[in-house]
């Protein structure tokens, strides 16, 4: 008789000190646990869940790119979350519904050993993973109720060198970005550069209500979205104002383009 394969897991945060803490405490407390992603910013725990499909997705609700509740709603239906957060318990009343689990910072270990039991319970019992989607949008807006997420500097122009020529774009005028090896390619609706600066940095930097990640090596401005188009497959593909570039979306950012 075969055994059953050790549960695996993603632990996402962008402080090196609390991701390695909680890997600390998740191998006390639950040694056959498998980490097999550590990942510092929002896009690279979607990659990670995208890529190695793990039972579990321990998310920091605050992070660069995308935040925990929206690398939750990418990641919907595919796997067990449970948010980390400095909220007090105040703010986090919508995880009643039990949909998710969350653990407050500093992490207590018996609140873990909680967590990890109700998590064992619902791995043994085959549980599908909740769907996120209502549990998200309450606590993103109890959150921003209660003053959000701390503001970082926002990134005003990107410069770029072509040749002997140093071109300014402001980023209100950016249609997309695109990864491009170690360049990331920067589209307007006239215009086109590359800069040396890969994209998970530029993500950093841009208000995720302006522009969404919608493939790993993507970021498009949201007003310069003109449809979405889905085929017979469900694969969306995006037509943009003013371009006729046209963008596919991976199913780990499928989830942004439901029909309200």
């Amino acid at each position: 008789m075969n055994a059953e394969p050790a549960p695996r897991a993603i632990i996402a945060d962008d402080e090196d000190l609390p991701r390695a803490e909680l890997r600390r405490m998740l191998a006390a407390a639950w040694p056959e646990l498998r980490i097999v992603a550590e990942c510092e910013h929002g896009p690279a725990a979607v990659e990670a869940i995208d890529e190695l499909a793990p039972d579990i997705a321990f998310l920091d609700i605050r992070m660069p790119g995308l935040s925990g509740l929206e690398v939750a709603r990418a990641a919907s239906g595919r796997c067990h979350t449970v948010f980390t957060t400095a909220y007090d318990s105040h703010a986090v009343e919508a995880f009643d519904a039990g949909a998710a689990d969350y653990l407050l910072k500093p992490v207590a270990a018996d609140r873990l050993a909680q967590t990890v039991q109700r998590l064992r319970e619902r791995l043994q019992a085959r549980q599908q993973a909740p769907d996120l989607d209502r549990l998200v949008e309450r606590l993103s807006s109890q959150l921003q109720q209660r003053g959000g997420q701390a503001a970082t500097a926002p990134l005003r122009w990107i410069s770029a060198s072509v040749g002997d020529t140093i071109k300014m774009f402001g980023v209100d005028e950016v249609l997309f970005f695109q990864s491009d090896e170690k360049y990331t390619r920067v589209v307007t609706a006239s215009d086109e550069a590359h800069v040396r600066k890969p994209l998970k940095e530029i993500a950093e930097g841009l208000d995720p209500q302006a522009f969404w990640q919608v493939h790993r090596g993507v970021i498009v401005r949201a007003a310069g979205i003109a449809r979405a188009q889905r085929d017979e497959l469900g694969r969306i593909t995006l037509h943009l104002k003013g371009h006729a570039e046209k963008l596919a979306v991976s199913q780990a950012y499928a989830w942004r383009f439901k029909p309200m």
